[in-house]
Order: structure tokens, then C-alpha cells, then sequence
């Protein structure tokens, strides 16, 4: 199982810790192989260790459906016209692509081992009212011609993972949809990144880690053969269901006086209380996981700080310390 840890490349990030270095020293006292980047808008760091990156999480927009089918009055709606839609995304439903095309490039030069894909589109007054304007089905075979045009000719040298999410799309709950996702991409190592959050987040009746992890096996078990793709875990938990009681179902007020930008600062916000990226503290998890073998485990884990990002890798390694997997330096290797 190789692990790693979330981090966004970018120079003020990598200092926080000591720079890479500092970093590696951290991880390797952890007993984790490396990192899962994503770029941060700035160009790929040249002094990264070679190795230390095991995967690559490709950008992503929240909301590109409506651009890439050309629906310009949903686009009107959004933006107040087409062009500033165009502005916004850097051109019309070709921009999508070679914006996914140009981070793919960046992921190869960094030998990833994997690249992750989301496969979800939400609206900004989507993710309060959860009203959706769209079907998984046509998220799902939407995103399938985007990644087909994107892997075109590129050949099999990693992993390419769906990530699951709980907005329209997929979600990991409905088996003929995940079918429907992975029969359609035309690539030989496609798979699954499976997101233990994202996956609970489905179920915003679920309160603690025991009713999750029950509530993931339930899933997995629906999905039966299925689960043969699923090569990677993003491993962490939050349950949000209180919140989402309380405010999904109207759009704030405010929302409506912010253009897009501050519309998108409004709601990642908001998004964040829903989606909480919490380290796992209840070794149940560890059997589950243990049965699944994943290739690749990522500790997908937030924190205001550095630190409080360290510590909450340390608590959710030592959780599956306890529950069977081992994350520290002299058993690691018998688990990868």
C-alpha cells in the first residue's frame, strides 16, 4: 500500500514544513511514501525530490457542465454573459479540455504513478438548495467524453482514478452508474479513488465513525465485482449532517449582492463545513481497508496550519496502527 499525504505545490506551502526536507522527514517518521500534489497555479516546483510525488490530482471546476454543453442562459445566469463565462474558464467548451490536457502534461512530467479525475458539477446555488439542475447520468457521460479526448493516444504509463463525490455525478452509490463511468473510458488502467468523506456525505443521517465505516461496507458490498477498481482511497471522515439540516434548502441572501469570484469564496466556505476532512480516530476503519488492499492511500486531511495538517496525519496513521495497518517506519514496508 503506498501512502501519501495531500499537498498543493506551491514554494510558501513546501516552506511551512522546513521545505522538502523538512517534509520528508516528517513523512518518513510516519512511515508515508510521499505526496499526492496539485498544482497550485504556479510553475511545478523544480527542486521536488524525485519519487517523493506518488500521485497527481488533476485540477478541477466544480461547475462545468452548462459550459461544456454550450447552455449559454445557464451561463448568462451565472456569469451576466457568455464572455465573461469564456473569461472565467479561458475560453468555451475546448478550454475545459486543454486546461485537463495542460495539468495532465504537468502530472507526466512528474512521473505520477496515478492522476486523479473528479467527476461531479454543482452550481454554487446548487450546493444550498440541493436542487440539482442536472442527472448523474449526464454528469457521468459528459465527463466520460472529456477524459476520452483527454487520454487519447496518451499511453497506459499510470493510473487513471474517477474520484467519487456526493454532487451530482458519481457518487459511489448507485452501481449501474459507476458501470455506465468506467465501461465508457477508453483507457486499460482506469480505476477508482475511492473518498471515504465524500462517500459519507451521501448519507447526512450518519453521525460517527462506526455507523460510516458500516455504511462504506454497505456500499462496497452493493458494488459487489466492482470494487475490482477501486486502486486508491482517499482516507478521512466528517459527519455534517447537522449542518446540512440546518442550512441546505435556501440560498443566502448575500450570495446574490458577490460577483463569481466572491460567490466562489462565499460558498467554498460553505462547502467546507460539509465537506470536513477529518482524520479517522476509530480503528474500525483499519479492516475495511485492510480488505480492500488499495495500491495507493492518501491521508487527504485539512488543517488551518502545518501543523494541525501534521498532527491530524499522525492521529488518523496511528488510528490504523491500532486497528491492524501499520503506519510507522519499521512496519511500513510490510504493508506496501
Amino acid at each position: 500500500m503506498i501512502q501519501s499525504f495531500n499537498l498543493p505545490l506551491a514554494a510558501s506551502i513546501v516552506a511551512q514544513y522546513g521545505g522538502w526536507p523538512g517534509l520528508q522527514r516528517e513523512l518518513a517518521r510516519l512511515g508515508v511514501d510521499g505526496i499526492e500534489g496539485i498544482w497550485s497555479g504556479e510553475p511545478l516546483p523544480p527542486d521536488l525530490p524525485p519519487g517523493l510525488l506518488t500521485g497527481y490530482h488533476l485540477t478541477f471546476y466544480t461547475d462545468w457542465y452548462d459550459l461544456y454543453r454550450g447552455n449559454k442562459a445557464a451561463l448568462c445566469e451565472k456569469f451576466g454573459s457568455v464572455a465573461a463565462a469564456e473569461a472565467f474558464y479561458g475560453g468555451g467548451p475546448a478550454a475545459l479540455v486543454r486546461r485537463y490536457r495542460e495539468d495532465l502534461a504537468r502530472a507526466r512530467r512528474l512521473n505520477a504513478r496515478y492522476v486523479v479525475f473528479h467527476v461531479s458539477d454543482a452550481s454554487f446555488e446548487e450546493s444550498y438548495t440541493y436542487r440539482w439542475q442536472h442527472t448523474d447520468a449526464e454528469i457521468v457521460d459528459a465527463a466520460v467524453e472529456i477524459i476520452n479526448e483527454l487520454l487519447q493516444g496518451v499511453p497506459p504509463e499510470f493510473d487513471f482514478l474517477v474520484e467519487n463525490q456526493w454532487w451530482p455525478g458519481f457518487s459511489f452509490t448507485d452501481p449501474a452508474l459507476t458501470a455506465r463511468l468506467l465501461d465508457a473510458i477508453k483507457y486499460p488502467q482506469k480505476g477508482i479513488m475511492l473518498d471515504t468523506g465524500h462517500l459519507l456525505n451521501c448519507e447526512p443521517a450518519l453521525s460517527d465513525q462506526r455507523a460510516g465505516a458500516a455504511y462504506i461496507r454497505k456500499m462496497l458490498v452493493r458494488h459487489g465485482s466492482l470494487c475490482r477498481y477501486i486502486k486508491g482511497v482517499h482516507l478521512h471522515q466528517g459527519f455534517s449532517g447537522d449542518y446540512v439540516r440546518r442550512h441546505i434548502g435556501v440560498v443566502p441572501a448575500a450570495l446574490a449582492e458577490l460577483d463569481y469570484i466572491g460567490q466562489f469564496s462565499f460558498t467554498y466556505a460553505h462547502v467546507q463545513q460539509i465537506d470536513r476532512h477529518r482524520p479517522w480516530t476509530d480503528p474500525v476503519i483499519a479492516p475495511l481497508l485492510a480488505e480492500l488492499a488499495p495500491l495507493y492511500l492518501t491521508h487527504e486531511l485539512a488543517g488551518e496550519t502545518e501543523a494541525a495538517r501534521l498532527a491530524a496525519l499522525e492521529l488518523q496513521c496511528r488510528t490504523l496502527q491500532q486497528g491492524g495497518l501499520f503506519c510507522d517506519p519499521n512496519a511500513a514496508s510490510s504493508n506496501r
